[in-house]
Parts: structure tokens; C-alpha cells; sequence
């Protein structure tokens, strides 16, 4: 095994299953994603340590533990298509592609959005797709999606992304203020949508027509 793949490997022991993730799916998934390979060479020593880590851009890639536990907050199964909002580097894109049919994934920053294609392609990630766009009105062509993940901030969940879910869909957002907000999930059925919460988080604003604006 290489040095990064002890680190994985105890980051998922430790970080992941260690913290009640159970999920056998997510758990081999963040087994066999390089996360170090979605970070700028110069922080790459960060890779698998329990924080979050600059991108550029004011971006971030999430803390492994969050990227488990909404993974598995998400249930996403073989045949679901789903909408990853926010791609900043296209790590959780990549999970979620280990573990759906089809990924549509969105980010406002180009230069982000075609590096995080680069780096999905060159691993052979033929199911998912980065598209260039406001994450806040979702991804219309690809609709409608079994599965929405957001990995930013909304002041309130945008009504593009629950016009979008499908039938027995669920969507996964953290809403809340710029430096607090708690973790929803949004389940839809025949009478409309039914919402949970999950744990306290912080990300970065969701930034768009339907979410913050740009300061």
C-alpha cells in the first residue's frame, strides 16, 4: 500500500465508520476515491486529515466525515440519478459516482468546473458530468433527479432543486445563516415534501439567484 493509501484507510476507520457511518456502499466508496488527488499539490499533505481544505476560489473541500455522513444521509441507490450542487473540486461528484447511474454535478466557477472534469475524466468517470451554471436553479436538462445533494449554505432550500426531485426523491442542503446551518432533508411523496434535520454544520454560501448574494 502506498502512504496515501494507509491514510485513506485509516481516515475511513477513524473519521468515517468511527463515527457511526455504517453504510457498507459509502464506506467502500471513500475507500477507493484518491482524495488526494482532488487537492492543489500544495496542500495534498492535508488530504486525509478531519477538516476541510481550501480549493482556491473561497472554495473548500469538505471535511471527510461530512461527505460520509451526507453521502449516507443521501440513500442513493444503483439506477438513481442525482444532482451534486456545487462541485468545487468534484470529490463528493466523485462518491456519489461510485455509487449512482448517472451524476450531474454544477459549479459557478469555470476554471473549478473544468478542472473537476479533468480530474473525474482522467480517472475514468464516464457517469458523470460537470456542467457550468447557478447551483441555486439546479440543472434542468438532467431533470428530474432521484437524489439532490448541496454542498453550500442556502438561507432557505431553492425552489429550481424541489422542483426538480422526483417523485419518492430526497434532497440533502445545509440551510441556515452564512455561519450557521443545520442539516435538512428533504423527502418527497404523494402529499408534498416531508423535512428532517440532521447536525450543525458550516459551509460556504450557496451563492445565486436563489441563494446568497455575491459580497
Amino acid at each position: 500500500m502506498t502512504a496515501y493509501e494507509v491514510e485513506r484507510e485509516r481516515m475511513v476507520a477513524e473519521q468515517i465508520a468511527g463515527r457511526g457511518i455504517t453504510n457498507a456502499r459509502v464506506l467502500e466508496a471513500m475507500r477507493l476515491v484518491p482524495r488526494h488527488l482532488f487537492l492543489p499539490e500544495e496542500v495534498r499533505q492535508y488530504a486525509y486529515a478531519d477538516r476541510p481544505v481550501q480549493i482556491g476560489q473561497g472554495q473548500t473541500i469538505s471535511q471527510p466525515y461530512i461527505v460520509g455522513l451526507m453521502t449516507e444521509l443521501l440513500a442513493v441507490e444503483p439506477h438513481h440519478r442525482v444532482l451534486d450542487v456545487g462541485t468545487g473540486s468534484g470529490y463528493q461528484a466523485a462518491i456519489l459516482g461510485e455509487l449512482a447511474g448517472e451524476v450531474h454535478t454544477i459549479e459557478r466557477f469555470p476554471e473549478l468546473a473544468e478542472a473537476a472534469q479533468g480530474r473525474l475524466t482522467a480517472m475514468g468517470y464516464q457517469n458523470i458530468t460537470v456542467h457550468i451554471g447557478d447551483g441555486t436553479q439546479g440543472y434542468l436538462e438532467g431533470a428530474p433527479y432521484d437524489r439532490i445533494l448541496v454542498a453550500a449554505a442556502a438561507p432557505e432550500v431553492p425552489q429550481a432543486l424541489k422542483d426538480q426531485l422526483a417523485p419518492g426523491g430526497r434532497l440533502v442542503i445545509p440551510v441556515g445563516t452564512r455561519f450557521s446551518q443545520k442539516l435538512e432533508i428533504w423527502d418527497r411523496d404523494e402529499a408534498g415534501f416531508q423535512k428532517s434535520a440532521n447536525i450543525y454544520v458550516v459551509f460556504v454560501p450557496l451563492v445565486g439567484k436563489d441563494g446568497w448574494e455575491e459580497n
